[in-house]
């Protein structure tokens, strides 16, 4: 067994195709597929799923994934110890549904950057459906989800409560419900309406408060950040958590503004979790307890401006 094979592993897992991997490793995807099988046969076990669409982490390559990562972990520090300054540290993959970018999530990786520059920071906006099938099959490192209160929250991670806020109207200045202390949601159905796709705890959310009532679903867009930039643009209204609107550059410079909506008692939760491990590479942990920490300095709640 050599240490390349358990880290071409990794990269197949990581990109979910052979292909992909041996693009990113520099080897053809025939040899990069022959090492991988020579180290499945000297295991026994099928590491991958191999599939027309991919190919995914095995159930049983999921079991050994966290000592295979255990192996590439001691080898780092082994390599670190012994001054091969190129190998200091692995990167730290991070999926986020992406909410509050702005106050939490650039400061959490400016603050993490400063006492790791050698370290990668990679970051990938992705439903939480793919966050947490990710997590486990060690594709990320870490994953920035929204969660309803009262939701129930996945055995499978340790999951730490960031920031606690409410859901808002997104919308230009100039629009009519922008001149509104609160919006109601008869209000809400006057307006062109931009909505989370299917997948998102806000399209979950919007579909709950709007119960049987028929909305304008204008558009449909991934996070939070494109449905911002389609409200400045004028397109319409989006609903989200008010810590991935307040202090965004696009309300600072006053092309969007937030406002509460009438009667709604909501509180929507940003959890941080990783996959429960014995053992967790040093770099993760430290971005980890750096989204932690930028999280306490937010004191942990965002609030609404009228």
């Amino acid at each position: 067994m050599r240490i390349e094979q358990l880290e071409y592993i990794t990269a197949v897992t990581r990109l979910g195709s052979l292909r992909r991997a041996a693009e990113e490793l520099h080897l053809s995807q025939p040899a990069l597929s022959e090492t991988v099988r020579n180290l499945e046969r000297e295991l026994g076990v099928d590491l991958l799923e191999r599939k027309r669409s991919g190919a995914k982490m095995s159930a049983e390559g999921r079991e050994l994934l966290p000592h295979i990562i255990n192996v590439l972990d001691a080898v780092d520090r082994l390599r670190g110890a012994a001054g091969e300054q190129h190998r200091i540290s692995r990167m730290v993959r991070v999926g986020t549904v992406n909410a509050a970018t702005v106050p939490l999530l650039i400061p959490a990786v400016r603050e993490f950057r400063a006492t790791h520059p050698a370290t990668q920071v990679e970051v990938v906006g992705a439903q939480q459906s793919e966050i947490h099938r990710t997590l486990l099959e060690g594709g990320f490192d870490l994953g920035l989800v929204n969660h309803l209160e009262g939701d129930d929250v996945a055995a499978d991670f340790d999951s730490t409560e960031l920031l606690r806020g409410r859901p808002v109207v997104c919308v230009r200045p100039d629009s009519p419900l922008a001149s509104l202390p609160v919006v109601s949601v008869s209000d809400l159905l006057a307006e062109p309406l931009i909505a989370m796709r299917s997948g998102y705890v806000m399209h979950r959310y919007v579909h709950r408060l709007l119960s049987d009532r028929e909305p304008s679903f204008s558009y449909s867009t991934d996070g939070a950040e494109m449905g911002k930039l389609m409200v400045a643009e004028g397109l319409g209204a989006t609903v989200l958590p008010d810590f991935s609107v307040i202090d965004d550059p696009l309300e600072r410079q006053g092309s969007i503004v937030c406002r509460p909506l009438a009667d709604d008692s909501t509180r929507v939760l940003l959890m941080l979790q990783r996959r429960k491990a014995d053992s967790v590479p040093r770099a993760a942990h430290d971005l980890y307890e750096a989204f932690v920490h930028r999280a306490a300095a937010l004191g942990g709640t965002v609030t609404g401006r009228p």
